[in-house]
């Protein structure tokens, strides 16, 4: 049987058989291609293409941690993937960051964590195994964490000017208690020290519970602590609120007004803390993109807006590009408070 030959395509039928046969080529050479890159669109249009983790760089049961899971359990089903929260608490927030610093930068790992770890770190340390500008990419501000100023009931002050009053009245002998070195509570309390000449005492805990515990039973005077922390305190009348931090009033405190408008501007008072949402370094922009978008959508909701306002926090779920922003405005005031207490750690 005789084999006719494949009749060439209209395409270059009449043209010589050279120019043909090149044409012919270049044809072949395109579907080729298109037939190599389609896996690796399909690969990219897969993410997740795995569990998620929420690395959590502190113990379980914190406001941090509580807040991961609100966010894990409904951003699983929107990504059709298991959110898994980690939890790998140790060295002020150093040991998990850095786990995550050091991670495949594949959009499967995150830490979920607070400005201690992926900010103010970097200022306290003499030592940092990973440097936060360099090896995280910032994906949202999850919310920010304005604080309490709570005092004893025996503090003869209700409002920001009775309290400085009282603090320059008794140079020395006035207690402030904080949830560790370098925390905002410590820095907060140093601050206020310095620009007042007070020679306050501070008294550092190993966490926020301990530390509110000793403020009831009067053996400190004071503290910035989270609403989450002091709110039923206030509100049993065993705490004293004179005001709290950041540019507008807490949700859960409504008639409690900030520092700022009682006359105490500086930045000390006005910056606070936050939770943020970040991944390693060179985690496809796309993917850190379209992490912000979910997490947004899910916070801005009237639920979840509701459960984060009770943990303490404010919702911001912002842009990569807003969060960015916000850091570096806030990284040169997190550098001075940190120089002006003294605070250094190994």
């Amino acid at each position: 049987m005789t084999h006719m030959p494949r009749p060439l395509s209209r395409a270059v039928i009449g043209l010589p058989v050279d120019t043909a046969r090149r044409r012919l080529l270049l044809q072949a050479a395109a579907l080729g291609a298109g037939a190599c890159a389609a896996p690796w669109v399909r690969a990219q249009q897969a993410w997740p293409a795995k569990p998620i983790r929420f690395i959590v760089p502190f113990n379980p049961g914190g406001a941090t941690d509580t807040m991961a899971r609100m966010l894990a359990d409904k951003l699983g089903p929107r990504l059709g993937q298991t959110i898994i929260v980690e939890n790998k608490g140790g060295a002020a927030g150093v040991i998990g960051t850095d786990a995550v610093a050091k991670a495949a930068p594949d959009g499967h790992t995150f830490t979920v964590s607070l400005s201690t770890s992926l900010l103010i770190n970097q200022f306290l340390f003499t030592k940092l195994p990973y440097n936060p500008q360099r090896d995280l990419a910032m994906v949202s501000q999850l919310a920010i964490a304005p604080v309490t100023l709570v005092v004893h009931p025996s503090v003869p002050a209700s409002n920001a000017a009775e309290l400085r009053k009282y603090i320059a009245a008794n140079k020395g002998k006035v207690s402030y208690g904080s949830y560790g070195i370098g925390s905002y509570a410590h820095l907060a309390g140093a601050y206020m020290s310095q620009s007042l000449d007070a020679d306050m005492a501070h008294i550092s805990y190993k966490g926020e519970a301990p530390m509110v515990q000793d403020l009831l039973g009067g053996q400190i005077q004071m503290a910035f602590s989270s609403a989450q922390n002091t709110k039923p305190h206030i509100d049993a009348g065993k705490l004293k609120v004179i005001g709290v931090t950041g540019d507008q009033r807490m949700s859960v405190l409504p008639n409690v007004p900030t520092l700022a408008e009682q006359g105490m501007k500086d930045d000390a008072y006005r910056i606070c803390g936050w939770v943020g949402l970040a991944a390693p370094a060179k985690t496809p922009a796309d993917i850190v993109q379209r992490m912000a978008r979910e997490v947004s959508t899910i916070l801005h909701t009237a639920e979840m807006r509701e459960k984060v306002a009770n943990l303490g926090f404010s919702v911001v779920a912002d842009t990569p590009d807003a969060f960015l922003a916000a850091y570096k405005k806030d990284a040169p005031v997190w550098e001075q408070l940190v120089k002006a207490s003294g605070a250094k750690l190994d």
